[in-house]
């Protein structure tokens, strides 16, 4: 019999301090801590957990709003960075994985900012990243697109994880990129897991891919808003995460509006189990019949040319036969 890995997932489900990157990291590395002590090997944050969701996103033009619209890319942090970098030694301390959703800053114009899926690998390193494709309604005023170099699932040692923002899985095509790469551990973030049919998104997803599913939302109430943005309509972010199993089943539950950590433990045996049934990636395909292309080219606004980069590797191209004898 062969002996399959066995692993514990963690929602994380807390409020993070909103417009506040140094207060949001200090705190996600001391729940990075708490979710080791019980006991996770992969522990997942929700949607922009750091710095916040922006809750705010669709109310009308005011001076407090345009405020928090630059409190907010003010806030946002690199990819690679130094918040970034006190979340993978949190992780390689607590010697877990660990999946968080940040605000992530435009480097080049450090006037744009995604809807970012971070990935840390428990040696301390950063696995990659996954840019929102398309922010939904108000979101759109806020988070620019991200591009398809980042559909990807990272090989760990317990098992494949994938990870999505929000209604990405409402997209259909994001999922399958990654089914189709044979994820087995998925993480689902939102602002919160109840309403607008997430929950009904999750575990379709899970259903699909034969994967467990980290379904992991935020938490944001009105006495989680700063004082300065209390003029603001309130947050109703209530959390609301689940875990399921690759049959969709619900293996554990978080309260509404309640800080905790929820936990679960998994095996590949109930993924193989499930993908023998039905692998959409494999078996249960028709790819004569259907295909889906993914543009792995990462998207550039700015393409220069005549620079001296260019001119030096002009000056270094080889003589054509016969320059040097005049024939």
């Amino acid at each position: 019999m062969p002996k399959y890995p066995e692993f514990t997932l963690a929602a994380v489900q807390a409020a993070p301090v909103y417009f506040d990157r140094e207060a949001s990291t200090e705190k996600a590395c001391g729940l990075i801590e708490d979710a080791a002590a019980a006991g996770a090997t992969l522990a997942a944050f929700g949607e922009t957990w750091l710095h916040g969701y922006p809750w705010w996103a669709g109310e009308r033009s005011t001076p407090l709003h345009r405020q928090a619209r630059a409190d907010y890319i003010a806030n946002a942090i690199e990819v690679p960075g130094p918040e970034t970098q006190r979340l993978c030694s949190a992780a390689k301390r607590a010697g877990i994985d660990v999946a968080i959703g940040v605000v992530e800053l435009d480097p080049n114009t450090r006037g744009t900012v995604y809807c970012t899926l971070l990935f840390i690998g428990r040696e301390g390193e950063i696995l990659g990243s996954h840019r929102k494709l398309k922010p939904t309604d108000a979101e759109r005023r806020i988070w620019a697109e991200g591009d398809g170099a980042s559909l990807t699932v990272y090989e760990r040692p317990y098992g494949r994880v994938s990870g999505l923002n929000c209604w990405e899985h409402k997209m259909v095509l994001p999922g399958y990129a990654l089914m189709a790469q044979g994820t087995q551990i998925h993480i689902a973030t939102w602002p919160n897991v109840g309403g607008s049919g997430c929950d009904v998104l999750a575990g379709a997803f899970a259903y699909q891919a034969g994967a467990y599913v980290i379904s992991v939302g935020g938490v944001g109430r009105e006495q989680d808003v700063p004082a300065e943005y209390q003029e603001l309509r309130a947050p109703a972010l209530t959390g609301d995460s689940t875990i399921l199993d690759p049959w969709a089943r619900e293996l554990a539950a978080a309260g509404s509006n309640e800080e905790t950590i929820i936990t679960t433990t998994g095996s590949l045996e109930l993924v193989l189990e499930a993908k023998s049934m039905s692998d959409v990636g494999g078996h249960y395909s028709r790819p004569d019949v259907l295909q889906l292309h993914v543009n792995r080219q990462p998207a550039r606004r700015l393409i220069e040319s005549g620079t001296e980069s260019d001119a030096s590797e002009e000056r270094s191209e080889p003589a054509s036969p016969g320059a040097e004898t005049g024939d």
